[in-house]
């Protein structure tokens, strides 16, 4: 019998492509979401999950709810005999949680503790937690591994995620029956090869690739870059970049390690290989065939008051101590940002993604390289691992976010 997998926030940008995965794998999803960051469809179905129904001919149930409603959240337990969770409902905004800590303590904390207490009442102790590399602050040392010191957040989003982290922590070393993945996304992008479920911001986009896209379709006049002088080889700021299928599929790999009573888990879920703003933008004209206008407009205020990154996040690829990495990404032509543009159409996706902002290798190995690895192309063959030299070989590359790591 096919098991139940309550996905919290599952109509957004990385929720609607998990349900998908999760459905292809042969799970029953169960979504809660309160159309904070997604659009509405016919009837009380989010238009993504519409699409995701239809792309995959399988139902998807859904109930429009807030996690800070605890009674909502009882009556949905009762009514459902849960395996696992997923949990991505939340406020996801870097430069907004600045403005607002409150908001973001408030629903993230707050919503987080009402769903493990309710997970708690009704016997379902497995986890599975959308966290961020947001995690480390500012890095120690590079590349980022799960084992670099966390907690040094230089934002309330950041900051919010840590102390998530750590409350799951505490639990697990409390009760030895929890068991929780802890994924830590670097920079999610692309779409799915239909590019009927991607990421299109309603407003100004937060994410580096949806406002290139937009750039090169012509919705919007130039892109603003924030900074040309970091230490780079092109001055641009540069980031690990992973393609939303494979961090999809990263959450399917971290149900199967929920089963092995791992306890508490935490993977980085990224790439191991850094690309700058300048390089996917000329991605990005590769693949459009347009000229994105750059405007070279110095490093803005909001940036500076989130205080100024190093300019490059790659996560730690595999090394000895590894046998397995969690993230097998993609791409012998990486489709991430052709398929940007498909979401910029008018027959593109349905979930704003306001915010969306994310993203495991693992220490400890355990989850399955195969389980990343199948990832495909439109085409139907299989994407092979991308390095460095990928633009020299005009191989198209997958995006980025601008404002998260």
């Amino acid at each position: 019998m096919a098991e139940k997998v309550l996905v919290t926030g599952g109509a957004g940008y990385i929720g609607s492509h998990t349900v998908l995965e999760l459905l292809e794998a042969g799970y029953l999803p169960v979504v809660i979401d309160n159309f904070c960051n997604a659009i509405r469809g016919e009837g009380s179905m989010p238009e993504s999950l519409r699409r995701v129904q239809e792309l995959t001919g399988r139902s998807v149930e859904f109930e429009e709810m807030d996690i800070l409603d605890q009674a909502a959240l009882q009556r949905l337990f009762k009514k459902h005999s849960f395996m696992a969770v997923i949990h991505f409902a939340g406020l996801k905004a870097v430069g907004e949680s600045v403005q607002k800590p409150l908001d973001y303590y408030r629903v993230n904390l707050t919503g987080t503790i009402q769903l493990l207490e309710t997970m708690r009442a009704h016997g379902v102790k497995n986890l599975v937690f959308s966290s961020s590399a947001t995690v480390y602050g500012n890095p120690q040392y590079l590349p980022l591994d799960e084992a670099h010191p966390t907690g040094g957040c230089t934002n309330p989003y950041g900051k919010s995620k840590f102390f998530i982290e750590e409350m799951i922590r505490d639990l697990c070393q409390a009760d030895k029956a929890w068991n929780a993945v802890l994924l830590r996304y670097f920079n999610p992008i692309g779409a799915h090869a239909s590019g009927c479920i991607g990421e299109d911001p309603q407003g100004i986009p937060n994410n580096l690739m949806p406002y290139v896209s937009q750039v090169a379709i012509g919705r919007r006049e130039a892109l603003n870059v924030f900074g040309n002088d970091y230490d780079t080889e092109d001055g641009t700021g540069v980031r690990d970049y992973i393609h939303v299928v494979d961090l999809a599929k990263g959450h399917i790999a971290a149900l199967r390690k929920l089963k092995e009573q791992c306890g508490c888990r935490i993977y980085n879920l990224g790439t191991g290989t850094g690309y700058s703003v300048l390089q996917m933008v000329q991605a990005m004209e590769k693949a459009s065939g347009k000229k994105v206008k750059i405007s070279g407009a110095g490093r803005s205020r909001t940036l500076q008051a989130l205080a100024r990154r190093p300019e490059t996040f790659p996560c730690r690829g595999p090394g000895k101590e590894r046998e397995t990495t969690a993230c097998s990404p993609a791409s012998g032509r990486n489709p991430g940002v052709s398929e940007a543009l498909l979401p910029q159409t008018p027959a593109g996706p349905a979930q704003p993604t306001r915010h969306e902002a994310k993203g495991p290798s693992d220490l400890e190995s355990g989850v399955s390289n195969s389980s990343l690895s199948e990832s495909r192309n439109p085409s139907g063959s299989p994407r092979t691992r991308w390095g460095g030299k990928a633009l020299k070989q005009n191989t198209l590359l997958p995006g980025a976010n601008l404002y998260c790591y």
